[in-house]
């Protein structure tokens, strides 16, 4: 049955479904997947009214289409000009020369991000953390049949978008796999549940591309194989995958058979927090790429004291004008914040690393090693 918006499939697994894996696991389990619409485009668009209906892109500085970034996102009136994500933002103006044109405001972003993991908790305590727009949501103790889910769900798209005027598509399944694949599927403000007996009709039409761990090389090798599709994936001798792709072939296998029964790490920790900034133009003068270091050591500062964190390894990337890229760290003592003590590390590795006789094409600022504010506080502790 199919809604205007919302996507169901159930019904019985047929004779050609039943597979020798087991999906036992997963049958108790009630799995959403949360992904907000063109998150950073929507944001703008809401927060200034003059960019709704626009195609708004979000990402490098395309300098009349001389830029030499990359498109971060776009709403989707820009999408409808061929503009996504990681697209060259040169581009992107090429296609859509009259589009709105901003650089990422990082700090506001996971403000509201924030917020709208404030809503998650208020239906689950168990909440996995993708990205700053994306999520997976355990519902399993609320939703025990696919009536209550869709309840469940509609109720969540709708407090996000009362409390913060944005859409988010939902995908409902047994498990993360799944979920996830179902939440793109009806994009933007789709609802798509997918109920344990049609997991497997669900996932044999779809291109073997959907497969997690299916990259552009990987999807090379499969297609000269005669494999395109999950379905074709599914039916191939397991001997032959695995012989050919090692566990990855084991991995492909099972998620092919609709079969992923990880559980939802509730606590998951940044590793680090960085900007980069790529360069117009290849850049020799030592003044200039300071103060970009600068500019991008306060960026990566104001986001650490945004969220409670501090980190004790800074870390400078370079990459020269033949794509060469190196990385140079420094270890403080304590957690560092501030880009009073940033910098002067950053400042002291571009000095002592940098090749002088080469041009630089892009500079990149991280910190890891983090902490939060309750860690140094507990370590404090441990000094008394």
């Amino acid at each position: 049955m199919m809604l205007t918006g919302i996507g169901i499939i159930q019904g019985k697994m047929t004779t050609d479904q039943q597979t020798t894996e087991q999906l036992t696991p997963d049958m108790e389990r009630t799995i959403f997947h949360v992904d907000m619409d063109a998150f950073y485009a929507a944001v703008e668009q809401r927060d200034c009214p003059e960019y709704r209906d626009r195609p708004v892109i979000v990402g490098a500085d395309p300098q009349g289409g001389q830029g030499r970034g990359v498109v971060a996102a776009c709403s989707y009136q820009a999408r409808k000009f061929g503009i996504h994500s990681a697209l060259p933002i040169s581009r992107a103006f090429r296609l859509c020369p009259d589009g709105v044109y901003l650089r990422p405001d990082m700090k506001r972003y996971v403000g509201v991000s924030q917020r709208i993991r404030e809503i998650f908790h208020t239906y689950t305590d168990v909440v996995e953390p993708l990205s700053i727009d994306e999520a997976f949501l355990d519902m399993s103790h609320a939703a025990h049949n696919t009536d209550m889910a869709l309840e469940v769900a509609r109720s969540l798209k709708a407090t996000i978008l009362k409390e913060q005027r944005l859409t988010a598509s939902i995908g409902i399944a047994p498990n993360k796999f799944v979920a996830k694949i179902a939440s793109d599927i009806e994009k933007p403000e789709g609802l798509v549940l997918v109920s344990l007996p049609e997991v497997q009709s669900f996932l044999d039409p779809l291109a073997i591309s959907r497969l997690w761990g299916v990259g552009p090389k990987t999807e090379s090798k499969l297609v000269k194989m005669g494999i395109k599709t999950i379905l074709q994936l599914r039916h191939y001798d397991k001997e032959i995958l695995i012989e050919r792709f090692g566990r990855l072939g084991e991995h492909l296998r099972k998620l092919s058979n609709g079969i992923d029964q990880r559980a939802l790490v509730v606590q998951r920790e940044a590793k680090s927090m960085g900007h980069e900034r790529t360069f117009a133009e290849d850049v020799g003068n030592i003044e200039t790429l300071e103060k970009t270091l600068k500019l991008l050591c306060e960026k990566v500062s104001e986001r650490l004291c945004a969220r409670g964190l501090a980190g004790r390894t800074v870390a400078l990337k370079l990459r020269y004008s033949d794509f060469k890229t190196i990385t140079r760290q420094t270890t403080f003592p304590q957690p560092v914040e501030s880009a009073d003590h940033i910098y002067p590390a950053v400042h002291r590795l571009i000095r002592k690393f940098r090749d002088p006789k080469q041009r630089i094409r892009l500079v990149g600022v991280s910190v890891s090693s983090l902490e939060t504010e309750a860690d140094r506080g507990a370590q404090q502790m441990k000094l008394f």
